[in-house]
């Protein structure tokens, strides 16, 4: 018998190779693959609990109710678990994060990710982790590579059915870290959801996913190898590419503030003096500075000096989401 509540904990995650475009945008089925870390120390904790005295879901993120678009999405996916457990009560989803949400690291697709284990769990739908991976990335897209462990690549398949992620390497395979460097903690201005649906509207957009498969297999093989080098080469030039698109979109999508653009020309010119560090920038403006492990304090307390920077948080390769008590 389903015990009709559940609690799971997901990270977010860094594309290293970017997800940016829809060919399905009510499945988000993507143009492109993509591959991902999972960040550990960054979590999304989400409680779903099916009631039968409710007469609609309730959405509490961080202690504030949360009507409209937010509730919107999460009630879509109840209705999916609903509909498979056969079960018709209303959920009250208790969630909450320890980092800054819709600001361009992740939030969303570690919410998508706890919310479809945990409500899959309450529900009582014993489904595999594709499954689940599967209803997380109709919430987010890139939710769907915050449910394997470690390292993911997120298949683009040729369906709904084939279209999920998959851990490529566990976490302890490669002692990378991400120093995300916060120059701006609020709310960015336009979301992912209605990003992806303009990438289209560019004309570099075309060249970017027709050269996606030849970065797949350079990030990929430069993750099997622990090639630092390779990697740094291929996610810096994937995420100029991604931002390229967003800036050439119609309408112009601009997330880089100049804190953003100091940050990025420090990194090169520490990596042109032989440190190990790259960047990479989802959809915002703040920026993640992947190094090694050993020297993550280190660039973390650099980063925390420059100006216009307002936190950095470190986070290493990060777990599966995952049930808790």
């Amino acid at each position: 018998m389903p015990t009709h509540t559940a609690t799971a904990i997901s990270n977010p995650n860094i594309a290293f190779i970017k997800y940016w475009g829809n060919r399905n945008n009510a499945l988000r089925l993507p143009v492109n693959g993509s591959i991902s870390m999972n960040l550990d120390g960054l979590f999304t904790r989400t409680s779903v609990s099916f009631q039968p005295s409710l007469a609609f879901d309730e959405l509490i993120i961080n202690t504030h109710d949360v009507m409209g678009k937010g509730l919107e999405r999460v009630s879509a996916i109840l209705d999916i678990v609903r509909e498979n457990a056969g079960l018709t009560w209303k959920a009250e989803v208790v969630s909450e994060n320890n980092f800054p949400t819709g600001a361009g690291i992740a939030s969303s697709a570690a919410a998508f990710a706890a919310l479809a284990m945990a409500a899959a769990q309450a529900a009582g739908l014993n489904w595999s982790e594709a499954a689940i991976s599967r209803l997380a990335r109709l919430g987010s897209g890139s939710a769907a590579r915050s449910v394997p462990t470690g390292f993911v690549e997120w298949k683009m398949g040729t369906s709904d059915n084939d279209c999920y992620a998959v851990s490529i390497a566990p976490p302890e395979h490669w002692s990378l870290a991400d120093c995300v460097t916060v120059v701006n903690a609020g709310h960015k201005t336009t979301g992912s959801t209605e990003g992806h649906a303009l990438a289209s509207t560019s004309p570099l957009q075309a060249s970017r996913v027709a050269d996606a498969p030849r970065r797949l297999d350079i990030c990929r093989s430069a993750i099997f190898n622990r090639d630092f080098d390779a990697l740094a080469a291929v996610i810096e030039h994937d995420s100029d590419i991604m931002h390229a698109v967003m800036m050439t979109s119609q309408p112009a999508l601009f997330y880089w503030k100049p804190a953003t653009l100091s940050v990025m020309e420090t990194v090169r010119e520490w990596r042109k003096g032989g440190m190990p560090v790259a960047y990479t920038i989802d959809a915002g403006p703040n920026v993640h500075v992947i190094c090694l492990q050993e020297i993550a304090a280190n660039v973390a307390d650099t980063l925390r000096a420059l100006p216009g920077v307002a936190n950095v948080l470190v986070a290493t390769p990060g777990k599966s989401a995952r049930l808790v008590s």
